[in-house]
């Protein structure tokens, strides 16, 4: 259950009859642990995957396809290696399913299993799909400011509040965050939103900070645990919500969200790069 174990790099069989088998779990707990989550979340939220390369058989032999959407509670044990996962649903099309709910149970359940939670499953349709929501992340945006920086590995010291000063509400985001695959060393291109209420931030270190995971090596919800971590202890916000939209890759896009308060989940709208 560790990356170095996973299909990540290596060559591949691509298998197109259904094979549960092909999902690769990978622990929580060890990146947790490295950023010093050791007992109770400080946290919680959920994983939003989506999927746009399904497709399977009907009863008749006839092609159908779908996009799908997971939604990966943060609490569960283990999240799935992402090309292990795009194995996985190509299994599915040369595979008769005899329904589009049949399908969708199908999902739910094997990937409830390699989570160690339940997932839940949404299936747009292609008559839906004009229905699906474009939107850029709301909030002031932090790559307005023009700065220097030369940090590309994850620096915690970057990140500055005016502790002594009245709390502030703030929502603030920037389409500059990027990080490696920790496997294959690939890039990841994301947009990360941050929402707080407490000391305020300073705008330029967090920036600073965000363009400090340029070389990191990191799963995109790891990544995004760690940004939640690091503000909390380092700029200590009363409430606070971290939600990256990452771009996608292998017909994927994985869109962490993490939140220390009642907040709703986000509604799922792709950014233009996705």
């Amino acid at each position: 259950m560790t990356p170095e174990h996973s299909p990540l790099g290596k060559s591949t069989t691509y298998t197109e009859q259904y094979d549960p088998a092909l999902l690769f779990p990978i622990a929580r707990g060890r990146a947790r642990e490295a950023i010093g989550i050791t007992a109770a979340l400080p946290f919680f939220g959920t994983d939003i995957w989506n999927a746009y390369e399904l497709s399977w058989l009907n009863a008749r032999g006839k092609p159908q396809i779908a996009i799908a959407t997971f939604f990966v509670p943060a609490e569960s044990a283990n999240i799935v290696e992402s090309k292990s996962f795009k194995l996985y649903l190509g299994s599915f099309a040369q595979t008769r399913i005899e329904s589009i709910d049949a399908l969708r149970d199908t999902l739910k359940r094997d990937v409830s299993a390699a989570c160690g939670a339940t997932v839940s499953v949404r299936l747009s349709t292609p008559a839906e799909f004009a229905k699906l929501e474009f939107d850029e992340l709301d909030g002031l945006s932090l790559d307005r400011l023009d700065l220097d920086a030369d940090v590309y590995q994850p620096d915690p010291t970057l990140l500055k509040a005016a502790l002594d000063e009245a709390p502030v509400e703030e929502t603030l985001y920037s389409n500059l965050l990027k990080s490696n695959c920790p496997v294959t060393g690939q890039p990841d291109w994301g947009s990360v939103q941050i929402h707080y209420v407490g000391p305020q931030i300073d705008h330029a270190g967090l920036l600073r900070y965000i363009i400090s995971y340029r070389s990191h090596t990191g799963f995109h919800e790891q990544c995004v645990e760690r940004i939640f971590i690091d503000i909390l202890r380092e700029c200590r916000p009363v409430k606070l919500a971290v939600y990256a939209r990452y771009t996608r890759r292998g017909g994927l896009d994985i869109n962490p969200f993490r939140t220390n308060y009642n907040l709703p989940m986000p509604d799922n709208a792709r950014t233009a790069r996705q």
